[in-house]
């Protein structure tokens, strides 16, 4: 076990270890003097002392005074447990019962076995040795981890402190597992080591004298630590049954310890990789050691990521996946209000597509089940509901809603003005019972989807309203021009008979259908590119007025123009645009005029402004 003997005599070795007793005497006098009386000062001082005295005692070990190995080892453990409780207290209780008593466990059980088995004394102290540095480590990173801004700060130098005496630690013991004896070298230099890191624990309480940490332990960090000192215990246990194999096996003792090592390990990947271990790992310490099933602030900062990492995707589908990945459901269909209100239809599904259930039918809204969920607001668990229907008050399922037997579980989408839709849930993996926190949980999703689904199809009818408003505006745009148009062609047809020899007639027909190619070809270009921005130029306003109320000039009322401007009255402006504009001004006021009204264009320059005013007394 031993290599170099560890335990001799040395200056070196007695150096070392009376260095790091004299500081952690120092660090206990320290706290003891800005003690406040609370719980964590006293832990922290009572480590600090166990500590002091663990160094003075390996000082004189080394020194030459020679002591049993059940009291080096004794030593050792309650140095490791100190810290343990120390540790533990400093996060005010929030631990759950699982870490603090596997904590607490630990080092007790390996006192005790010291004791109990004298014999395997010197196998214990490197094992322990391991178990009790992983199990410090990890309680230092899990504090820091979960502790806030400026519990972190106040934290760090601690865990920086302690953090580098126990990683030396476990570096120690792994060298004497592996190597089957502590190096001397190590052993000895392990003092100057934890001497030179106290002042990091001393900087430490001096930053908090209170030690007063805001720490939340999450659910995925109890997960976490616990695999984690599972997979040590596990590895320590693979070491005793290598060590009894060699010790046991003879000639064949190396092949079986290979063999055994690699059962091992391939149990060990595939229990890590089991997707069953770990969930019945989370209900395991969701029914011991929490009140709740869930940690809802989790579950609900992660239901609203994947809400609102939907991208592109309907909402409504994007919804299903966080309801289902909660439970880790592998699918989930939603069924939505029809826009007549008369039944409730298919709306969408996930991962699957609506084409692939062509066996869901519609419910009809007056369907005994959907007064049920509108008036009782159950969520139903399908399981439960073929085995006892009774519970349900034995209201009848409608013919086609249940089209696979892997569905489970009925959720109402609840708004205060009735039931906007339900979900299907596929049947989550074992082992899963729906219980009241299921419930409660799935209710509240379900509120906040069933806002979601009645603000889109809302948002979608808003979105079919304005294309139908645009497309009137665009009808009437065109009509307009049409009309136009076509009156000109009318007006060229009735006078045709009368003056078709009339050369100068000729000549504005021929104008006139020129006038309304352009118009219609202008009419089509905007059609086409009708988000173009217009072309802004120079227009002087009054020749374009009068130029458009000549081209009105051909229906009753006709338009007067009256100019009250003794200069160019020029605007920046799209001249084809102004001028369609004003002409479907004067059109409507033509329409709407009778035999004897007026219709008058007054153009005015004031204040550096131009004014164009249409008037009509229809």
């Amino acid at each position: 076990m031993i290599v170099g003997d560890p335990i001799d005599a040395g200056a070196f070795g007695t150096a070392g270890y009376g260095a790091a007793a004299l500081a952690f005497s120092v660090l206990t006098l320290l706290l003891a003097t800005s003690w406040r009386g609370r719980a964590q000062g006293a832990r922290l001082i009572a480590a600090a002392a166990v500590t002091a005295v663990w160094a003075a005692t390996l000082a004189l070990l080394a020194f030459g005074r020679p002591l049993p190995l059940i009291i080096v080892y004794t030593l050792e453990v309650l140095r490791g447990g100190a810290w343990i409780m120390a540790l533990l207290v400093l996060a005010h209780g929030v631990l759950p019962r699982f870490i603090t008593i596997i904590g607490n466990a630990l080092w007790i059980a390996l006192l005790a076995g010291g004791w109990a088995f004298p014999a395997y004394t010197e196998r214990l102290l490197a094992q322990g040795g391991i178990a009790l540095a992983l199990a410090v480590l990890v309680l230092l990173e899990q504090i820091y981890r979960n502790a806030n801004a400026s519990g972190r700060e106040d934290f760090r130098f601690l865990a920086i402190g302690l953090g580098g005496v126990f990683a030396y630690d476990l570096f120690l013991f792994s060298q004497a597992e592996l190597l089957r004896g502590i190096s001397a070298d190590i052993w000895n230099a392990r003092g100057f080591v934890n001497a030179l890191l106290v002042p990091f624990i001393a900087i430490a309480a001096r930053r908090n004298p209170q030690w007063s940490l805001d720490v939340f332990i999450s659910r995925q960090a109890v997960i976490f630590t616990t695999m984690t000192l599972a997979v040590g215990t596990y590895l320590l246990l693979m070491a005793a049954g290598g060590y009894v194999l060699q010790q046991i096996g003879g000639q064949w003792g190396i092949a079986a310890n290979a063999i055994f090592f690699t059962g091992a390990l391939a149990l060990l990947a595939a229990l890590l990789l089991s997707g069953t271990m770990r969930r019945r790992l989370r209900v395991f310490i969701s029914k011991h050691f929490y009140r709740n099933k869930y940690d809802y602030r989790v579950e609900w900062l992660r239901f609203i990521e994947t809400l609102s990492g939907g991208g592109d995707e309907d909402i409504r589908r994007t919804s299903l996946r966080a309801i289902a990945e909660i439970f880790e459901s592998p699918g989930a269909i939603m069924y939505c209000r029809s826009q007549a209100a008369a039944e409730y239809v298919l709306a969408v599904a996930w991962p699957m597509c609506p084409e692939d259930l062509q066996g869901q039918a519609a419910v009809p809204a007056n369907h005994e089940i959907v007064r049920f969920l509108a008036a009782r607001q159950w969520v139903i668990d399908l399981q439960e509901y073929d085995a006892s229907p009774d519970l349900y008050q034995n209201v009848s399922l409608p013919e086609g809603l249940r089209s696979s037997p892997r569905i489970r579980v009925l959720l109402p989408l609840l708004r205060p003005e009735g039931l906007a839709g339900f979900v299907l849930l596929y049947d989550p993996p074992p082992p899963f019972d729906l219980t009241y926190e299921d419930r409660d949980l799935l209710k509240t999703v379900g509120r906040h989807v069933a806002t979601m689904v009645v603000q889109y199809d809302a948002d979608r009818r808003l979105a079919e309203s304005r294309q139908f408003e645009a497309y009137h505006r665009l009808t009437a745009f065109m009509m307009h021009d049409l009309k136009n148009s076509a009156a000109q062609l009318q007006l060229i047809v009735r006078n045709a008979q009368k003056h078709r020899q009339n050369p100068a007639f000729v000549d504005d027909v021929i104008a006139t259908i020129a006038n309304a190619s352009e118009r219609m070809t202008r009419l089509m270009a905007q059609l086409q590119d009708r988000d173009a921005a217009p072309t802004a130029q120079s227009v002087d306003l009054a020749m374009l007025a009068r130029s458009v109320a000549g081209r009105c000039a051909d229906r009753a009322p006709v338009p007067l123009l009256e100019v009250f401007a003794d200069r160019p009255s020029v605007v920046r402006a799209d001249p084809e645009r102004l001028a369609t504009t004003l002409e479907h001004v004067i059109r409507n006021a033509q329409d709407a005029c009778e035999v004897g009204d007026s219709i008058t264009l007054r153009l005015a320059a004031e204040a550096g402004r131009v004014r164009l005013t249409i008037a009509d007394t229809g």
